[in-house]
């Protein structure tokens, strides 16, 4: 069994503290999954006047756009590489393949360029937490912490994934893809965000004529997430698309557009239910998103990427 670090709970409420400022984040995003985190990738590296973006992770995952996990890793990691040319951006030395499959048991990492590289970060970040936006499922993030659990005290994890804590389920896509991996968030005392799909992040829809009215037209990358939001649904009539994964950006650059609350961290059973403890230490839930806010600041840095 891993021991982590011993947090204090005042360090760990301090770290929970909503940011301000220029912060320092990676990005671990299973980007070819749908289309919401090619959103998000693009969404954090127009905000780089305010997040010091160092590294982006490809994150596993598998449905039916892989062939498993570790194609779900490859296929992120290619089209993380095509959101970057399409930005007229270079990814050298900011892009790495992340884990080839999900923890194969509670204290088993599965080791990869990416986990090296968070694991090189956050030991280095000793003047001010390195934020982890996760919007995939967390194995890559599990890994680094079980290879190196003392990294806890240098980061922040942010993560979407599972439902609130007063629904009756916990099971969602990111969370029940890697279990070990999800539940290790909830019980190794890393400073956590949580940031719930149902009734939170589900809030974050568009449609098709948004999309074209304010992203086509916006140099190649507005034309791409054009493209692939149209061509996700074979029919688009009063039909709107949950772009999930820009909740957990939106929270790092402004956190008033995703409220948070500090709450007792969960514990995750086997039957994806949460259950509850009171002497259990402190995460931040979101109960709240601002979509008009959190969109119109995408669009708008689109548009003046292309002006």
């Amino acid at each position: 069994m891993i021991n982590f670090p011993m947090l204090d709970e005042t360090i760990r409420i301090n770290r929970l503290t909503p940011p301000s400022g220029r912060v320092s984040v990676v990005l671990d995003t299973d980007t070819y999954n749908e289309i919401d985190d090619q959103f998000a990738l693009v969404y954090a590296m127009l905000s780089r006047e305010q997040l010091d973006l160092q590294a982006v992770y490809a994150a596993p995952f598998h449905n039916n756009r892989s062939n498993g996990p570790g194609d779900g890793m490859e296929r992120s990691y290619e089209e993380i590489l095509r959101v970057f040319d399409r930005l007229g951006d270079k990814p050298d030395g900011l892009v790495f393949r992340g884990s080839t499959s999900y923890l194969p048991g509670p204290d088993t990492a599965v080791e990869s360029p990416a986990v090296a590289d968070l694991i090189a970060r956050a030991e280095s970040a000793t003047d001010a937490p390195l934020y982890v936006l996760a919007v995939g499922a967390i194995t890559n993030v599990a890994s680094a912490i079980l290879l190196k659990p003392a990294i806890v005290e240098n980061i922040v994890v942010v993560w979407l994934g599972g439902n609130p804590q007063l629904w009756p389920n916990a099971s969602e896509f990111n969370l029940k893809q890697d279990v070990h991996a999800s539940r290790l968030m909830f019980d190794c005392g890393v400073p956590f965000v949580h940031i719930p799909c149902v009734n939170v992040a589900e809030h974050l829809r568009t449609t098709l004529p948004e999309v074209q009215a304010f992203a086509r037209g916006r140099g190649a990358i507005g034309d791409y997430l054009c493209e692939i939001y149209q061509d996700y649904f074979p029919d688009h009539y009063a039909r709107s698309k949950v772009i999930w994964d820009i909740s957990a950006v939106a929270w790092v650059l402004n956190p008033g557009w995703v409220q948070t609350v500090l709450v007792h961290s969960p514990i995750l059973t086997d039957q994806l239910t949460w259950s509850h403890n009171p002497t259990r230490h402190f995460i931040r839930e979101a109960n709240r998103v601002d979509r008009d806010a959190i969109f119109g600041d995408l669009f708008r840095k689109l548009e003046h990427m292309s002006a």
